[in-house]
């Protein structure tokens, strides 16, 4: 398989200290908070990867360091072969960026209210001199909207409608990778639905690959080819969509799929998880997850599991057997 992605042991820690002159007087150490520790994987082209985890457990971070709004502290991005972060291949970083694109979670704080559509959905174009003429037109209905709505300001639209002008915006650049940063998580359920049916199209028409980042396990079955999921910064298990829906190997991808939503779950008990999400700024030893654990030894507490295979399944635990 050709990856086009290939995330290596990427790690963002942010200083969330206060200011120098409070923790002189309260005689307080800097504080650091680890977003993303240590994670690994690559995504194939022409495919969709999902990334999936509770609240805080570092998705967008990972989505941001790709995209390149944010740098990593240590690790690496590499997009077709270039390191992101490379200084000595400047032209070929600023080569392989414009092939990545951007959705995020809510469509209206992500246009420019004072612009108009026409303008907002040929910018990433106009940024680099290419020609604009006729371009959000064409992008518009391409979506699914009229092309007299370029001469509208995104107020003027409803919330489906909005994050369809994102999609266009994120196209008008052809690029080569999207990273959806929860694009339907604003949005009301009968128009999610339109909106991943739209993404599904156009990835097939134009051969696109997507990071695709969501808490909604709905969403990522539809849309996923292969899922990483990710507990406090760390990537857990790995698997292909259908081997992990019908044999997830963590007790924390077992956790999420039974308190997830069935539509065949009326009645049914399920124990509601352990103990709360552990605080990113001073993580527990080991296994992040060994506090919630209902299997957790002694083992857990003391030794970080390696991700390692099992079948199809990359996991990190010591007792995923």
């Amino acid at each position: 398989m050709n990856a086009i992605i290939k995330v290596k042991n990427l790690t963002r820690v942010f200083d969330v200290s206060k200011p120098w002159l409070n923790r002189v007087i309260e005689r307080l150490p800097k504080s650091y908070l680890t977003a993303v520790s240590e994670v690994d994987f690559e995504i194939q082209r022409n495919s969709v990867y999902a990334l999936v985890g509770e609240s805080g457990s570092g998705k967008s971070t990972i989505g941001k360091m790709v995209v390149g709004l944010l740098n990593a502290s240590s690790g690496a991005v590499e997009v077709d072969g270039i390191d992101l972060s490379s200084e000595q291949d400047a032209e070929k970083v600023d080569a392989v960026r414009s092939n990545i694109q951007m959705i995020f979670q809510d469509p209206f704080a992500s246009l420019n209210p004072r612009w108009k559509v026409r303008d907002i959905i040929a910018e990433p174009v106009a940024a680099r001199g290419g020609d604009t003429k006729g371009l959000s037109e064409r992008l518009l209905e391409q979506v699914g909207l009229s092309a007299a709505d370029a001469d509208k300001y995104p107020h003027e639209f409803s919330g489906g409608q909005r994050q369809r002008i994102c999609i266009a915006r994120s196209l008008a650049s052809e690029p080569k990778i999207i990273v959806c940063d929860e694009p339907t998580s604003a949005l009301d359920v009968s128009v999610q639905s339109q909106v991943l049916n739209l993404m599904s199209d156009l990835q097939e028409d134009l051969g696109l690959t997507y990071l695709f980042i969501s808490h909604d396990l709905t969403v990522v079955q539809h849309m996923a080819d292969k899922i990483g999921v990710l507990y406090l910064g760390r990537l857990v298990e790995e698997a292909p969509r259908d081997v992990l829906f019908s044999s997830p190997k963590h007790p924390y991808t077992q956790m999420l799929f039974d308190a997830a939503p069935r539509i065949d779950g009326f009645g049914r008990e399920v124990e509601p998880p352990k103990g709360e999400i552990p605080d990113a700024i001073n993580p527990p030893s080991g296994c992040a997850f060994h506090p919630r654990c209902p299997m957790a030894t002694a083992d857990c507490s003391k030794s970080r599991p390696e991700m390692r295979k099992i079948g199809d399944t990359r996991v990190a635990c010591h007792l995923a057997e």
